[in-house]
């Protein structure tokens, strides 16, 4: 299916392949219909590649399906050099082989080694410890032998975990200061944005944040925060964020820049 063209009477399944006929040459994609999206969207995904998403319950507006193409085409620059990042992060994994023991992931900004061994015979699950040192720091993983084939799952446990305990010290530094109380924190493996806000007060985060240095992870939480005040990304948005996190600017910039990188962690 190309992009503008319809099944019968308009109705798309949740997703399906098309392809935007670009004046650089055509790209696959993926179009994904949400009722949630109040607007056509474009996304990168580590795995997936380009996404299309447009707002519609079980019927999609034909008007919005037929602005696909025109809005790609303007932002074909874009979409190609995202593309070509999440390829060399791609191919970085693929060299790097097998995740395992001796393998590098970010935590906190900062490269840490991983170390496996088997868990104590006493051990009812397996864990993971992050070890700092003068050699290099390093995230300890003992593995029960059900998780031998895990280890992937193991960390992501963990880093999952790490990620609701800083984007809550996060929270509880801001909260005060911006006049704002969220109603509920999820934090989840979001592809399409690193936070998000509702008009209920509901925030939801990526726990890949963790991976990058702090300030970036605090730069989201402002920003989904001071969303519950203003929503929207006018002057007074942008004055609202800049007194909690003066250095927004550089962190959303660096987090832009290594989006490819951090979405290939643990793949």
């Amino acid at each position: 299916m190309t992009a503008g063209e319809r099944r019968r009477g308009g109705s798309l399944p949740d997703e399906e392949p098309i392809r935007l006929d670009l004046p650089g040459g055509p790209i696959d994609a993926t179009l994904r219909r949400s009722p949630r999206a109040r607007r056509l969207r474009l996304t990168v995904d580590m795995r997936r590649g380009l996404i299309v998403t447009v707002p519609g319950g079980r019927r999609a507006d034909p008007r919005v399906l037929d602005a696909i193409a025109p809005f790609a085409r303007e932002r074909e620059r874009w979409i190609r050099r995202h593309l070509a990042a999440v390829d060399v992060a791609r191919v970085a994994a693929i060299a790097r082989g097998p995740f395992g023991d001796g393998a590098s992931i970010p935590y906190r900004g900062e490269p840490h080694r991983v170390r496996v061994s088997a868990a104590a015979s006493r051990a009812r699950r397996s864990s993971v410890a992050r070890v700092g040192g003068d050699a290099g720091d390093e995230v300890h993983v003992a593995l029960l032998p059900r998780d031998a084939d895990r280890l992937p799952d193991v960390l992501d446990a963990w880093l999952r975990d790490r990620a609701r305990v800083a984007i809550d010290r996060a929270i509880a530094r801001h909260t005060a200061a911006l006049g704002v109380a969220p109603t509920a924190v999820s934090v989840r493996d979001q592809r399409s944005r690193w936070g998000s806000a509702s008009r209920t007060g509901r925030l939801s985060f990526s726990w890949r944040l963790v991976l990058a240095p702090p300030e970036a992870l605090e730069t989201v939480v402002v920003h989904e925060l001071a969303h519950l005040r203003v929503f929207g990304h006018g002057p007074g948005f942008w004055e609202l964020v800049a007194t909690r996190a003066p250095e927004h600017v550089r962190w959303r910039r660096w987090l832009r820049q290594h989006a490819a990188e951090l979405h290939a962690t643990l793949v």
